[in-house]
């Protein structure tokens, strides 16, 4: 029974490992990033990017997501993407930033210049 288990497990890896995103840059809550989304409308296919701060990461493996904040038009817009999803095209990291939390959901409370990020140079 026992044996029969990790080698389930050991599958399930070696499936995950297939699946996953080997061209993602090294990203971290803070970073400004730019994302190409790979959008279908109707019978035709392109790339809309999407530049934002990350607020949140959570998860990992094939499971990892990040929460991407920008403000557009006055309003905070906040979308939650699938690292590893075939839907993601490209990932830029425009802007490193020098943060001391996990979670940056302190940033929906403020606007304007009070919503800015120390810039880490590494």
């Amino acid at each position: 029974m026992k044996l029969k288990n990790n080698l389930n497990l050991f599958s399930q890896k070696d499936l995950e490992n297939k699946f996953l995103n080997k061209n993602l840059p090294v990203i971290r809550v803070g970073d400004t990033i730019k994302l190409g989304v790979s959008i279908t409308e109707g019978n035709k296919e392109r790339v809309q990017f999407t530049e934002g701060v990350i607020i949140a990461k959570k998860n990992s493996g094939l499971n990892a997501t990040i929460t991407l904040r920008r403000v557009m038009q006055g309003v905070g817009v906040e979308r939650v993407y699938l690292l590893h999803s075939p839907k993601l095209k490209s990932v830029e990291v425009l802007r490193s930033s020098k943060v001391r939390r996990s979670k940056l959901y302190y940033l929906r409370l403020r606007f304007g210049k009070a919503t800015r990020l120390q810039q880490r140079f590494d």
